[in-house]
């Protein structure tokens, strides 16, 4: 009985042209021609046969024409990872961010090698899954977990930017960015009692973190060249091997405490806050470690029965300036960058303050049923600015 059906080949594959066939694999059409002395098997990414011939007739029409080039192949995890880092370097990105991707980078090589994938187009979905899940084993928190899978992205990204990858293996990734986290905050006389109770060689250091808002990566690479005395401002400003936090370069104003503070401090380093010496070091004028600090301040929260860390000046001078009303683009010029919703997580109101507010309203409430005129107080405008500077032009400048 005749047919019309173009002989199949051996593997089972139908020509399509003078030059290509086509045949399936499970349910992956693919394309099989000759080209320059080579042969080619190029996936056509479609389970449907009229779709692959549609686009096995495109290649058939490439080659006629000398137009067909294959596709690069996609390099190694390795080989992206090393290549991604260079050009963070090459931005000029903070150590202790490179650290971090390196981080990330090591333990995604460590299940590449276990899933047995060979080039960068197999970080796929299933492989983020596996990631994500292992993450979980190790007991991180859901935040770590989603910024070490945005960071995959941006790997996975960068190589489709430099056209080391044909197609997104990422395609269709959707990310839940994760409510943020209630952080320890201090009240004002809590700060003070942390204060009180630091050692001698320790408080310098964190009563200028708590009269600044400023990151510990800030404080310790404070010099002396960055006191401005006639304008009385720190300025915070890229050192050689240091750069602020998303380039913040911002004048922060030296309150009375913090000038007393940096009168006690000798002038003999460069730094303006330096670690005693220790065994190990015995030498003097050498920048404070961010570990080294913390454990001495943790060692007088466990005395005091109190939860934080370094970071948490940082929130207690933010919510200690917005609680009495300070503006929150004045704030943010203070402590440099920090969008909305950091600022409303910052934002934390004291139960001190909470119940004198509650006692305020209930006092008023009482006025106004027996008939008095509610009382002004002179510190009125103080909340409305604070309002108008939240939902008016600060939220533009937050975004």
């Amino acid at each position: 009985m005749a047919t019309d059906d173009p002989p199949a080949g051996a593997d089972g594959s139908e020509p399509v042209g003078e030059h290509v066939r086509i045949f399936q694999r499970g349910r992956t059409w693919y394309a099989n021609f000759q080209h320059r002395g080579k042969q080619h098997r190029p996936s056509l990414k479609t389970a449907i046969k009229k779709e692959a011939r549609r686009r096995a007739i495109r290649i058939e029409v490439q080659l006629a024409a000398g137009r067909w080039n294959p596709a690069p192949e996609a390099p190694t995890v390795e080989r992206a990872v090393a290549a991604y880092l260079d050009f963070l370097r090459a931005e000029e990105r903070a150590a202790k961010t490179l650290s971090k991707y390196e981080k990330v980078f090591e333990r995604v090589a460590a299940l590449a090698a276990e899933r047995k994938v060979k080039d960068l187009s197999g970080i796929d979905l299933a492989f983020i899954d596996a990631y994500r899940r292992k993450r979980t084993d190790d007991g991180v928190e859901t935040k770590t977990k989603y910024t070490e899978t945005v960071i995959l992205r941006q790997l996975v990204n960068f190589a489709l930017s430099r056209n080391m990858l044909t197609a997104d293996p990422l395609r269709g990734l959707k990310l839940k960015k994760p409510k943020p986290t209630q952080q320890p905050c201090w009240t004002r006389e809590q700060v003070t009692a942390i204060l009180a109770a630091a050692p001698d060689v320790v408080r310098p250091a964190l009563a200028l973190l708590a009269e600044t808002g400023m990151r510990f990566g800030e404080l310790g690479w404070l010099t002396w060249e960055d006191v401005d005395a006639e304008a009385n401002v720190l300025r915070i400003r890229p050192k050689d091997g240091w750069k602020p936090k998303t380039g913040d370069c911002r004048a922060v104003p030296i309150s009375p405490v913090a000038r007393a503070v940096l009168g006690t401090l000798p002038r003999r380093w460069r730094w303006i806050v330096t670690m005693p010496p220790s065994t190990k070091h015995p030498e003097s004028g050498r920048q404070w470690t961010e570990r080294r600090l913390l454990n001495a301040l943790k060692r007088v929260l466990a005395g005091l029965r109190l939860p934080g860390k370094l970071h948490t000046f940082r929130h207690a001078f933010i919510s200690h300036a917005l609680l009495i009303g300070t503006p929150v683009s004045v704030v943010k010029e203070w402590v440099g960058h920090v969008d909305r919703q950091v600022i409303e997580l910052y934002t934390h109101v004291h139960n001190s303050a909470s119940q004198a507010a509650m006692q305020r309203l209930a006092e008023a409430n009482q006025r106004l049923q027996k008939g008095e005129k509610p009382r002004e107080r002179k510190d009125a405008g103080s909340a409305q600015t604070q309002h108008t500077d939240k939902k008016g032009s600060d939220e533009g400048d937050a975004k």
